[in-house]
């Protein structure tokens, strides 16, 4: 049941679709349900949400929300995430509770990874 005045979707823009679909089935293992050819959801991977499609980018630059993932290996992800085309744009550095990293997606959308 969704609970009253919680947080319940996201929609993020990007470039291309296919291309940030394949991005993060490959370093994530996210699948995708299609709503035409400029939105898909992403499914089961902690909230519900999609992305659609957009000229812009997100990044904190300018002045965007942080979507933060979290890995049991930050290690692994960092180099999944280079595999698949992202950029590290912030090394991985400790912060109270963990450590973590920022990277551009291949859509130059900034996300962070997580561990503790």
């Amino acid at each position: 049941m969704t609970q009253h005045n919680s947080i319940n979707y996201l929609e993020i823009p990007v470039k291309n679709i296919e291309r940030t679909k394949a991005f993060f089935n490959r370093v994530f293992g996210w699948r995708f349900q299609d709503y035409g050819p400029e939105y898909t959801c992403f499914l089961d991977v902690g909230i519900d949400g999609g992305f659609y499609t957009a000229k812009e980018s997100f990044n904190l630059d300018k002045g965007c929300a942080l979507i933060v993932l979290y890995s049991l290996s930050l290690e692994d992800t960092m180099a999944a995430v280079l595999d698949a085309g992202g950029e590290i744009i912030k090394d991985t550095f400790s912060f109270p509770g963990g450590r973590r990293f920022h990277f551009a997606d291949p859509n130059g959308n900034e996300f962070a990874v997580w561990s503790e």
